[in-house]
């Protein structure tokens, strides 16, 4: 069964989604680069075609790794609260959360997230009220997944907390 790492971006999904599938032996796959190569660049294709399109490109993408088998998945920050996906994530695998404090995850959107297709341009105030908007729309859906990790901090250990608690996960399942 796959698992798929959840969050606002900027949360660390890439980077501890690789960690985590090094650390188990499994396969990783980021949705949004795996959207690159279908279509290039995302934000200007954003920019051209529209978010309803992204979004049905980002759902096929998703389809296609449901059946993946010891795959680690890295969402797109919007993939959970498009149609029918986290529905579909929690049924397929385990979902986490990969939830980080307003304040830091702010600094590191200010730091590396202003080439965002929905965060495109904007800074200072304008930036802060779209991601606490952004922020409070998700969060409900967020919170859905199986498991929710506080992700702040370094991502090795982040990983090593989220393969514990996999593997114990496992454990539990196979004394059923």
């Amino acid at each position: 069964m796959p698992v798929f790492l959840i969050g606002f971006m900027c949360s660390g999904k890439s980077r501890i989604g690789r960690e985590l599938a090094e650390g188990l032996g499994w396969r990783f796959v980021d949705v949004d680069r795996a959207i690159e190569q279908r279509i290039g660049p995302i934000t200007p294709w954003f920019q051209q075609h529209g978010e309803a399109a992204f979004r049905q490109v980002e759902k096929d993408v998703l389809h296609a790794l449901l059946r993946a088998d010891r795959t680690i998945v890295s969402t797109g920050g919007g993939t959970p609260m498009s149609g029918d996906n986290m529905d579909r994530m929690l049924a397929a695998g385990t979902v986490v959360f990969l939830d980080v404090p307003f304040d830091e995850l702010m600094d590191r959107i200010e730091r590396t997230g202003g080439d965002r297709p929905l965060l495109f341009g904007l800074k200072g105030d304008a930036l802060r009220t779209r991601v606490e908007e952004l922020l409070a729309e998700r969060l409900p859906v967020y919170l859905r997944a199986g498991m929710r990790v506080r992700a702040s901090g370094d991502p090795h250990t982040i990983a090593g907390r989220i393969r514990l608690a996999l593997e114990g996960e496992e454990a539990a399942a196979q004394d059923r």
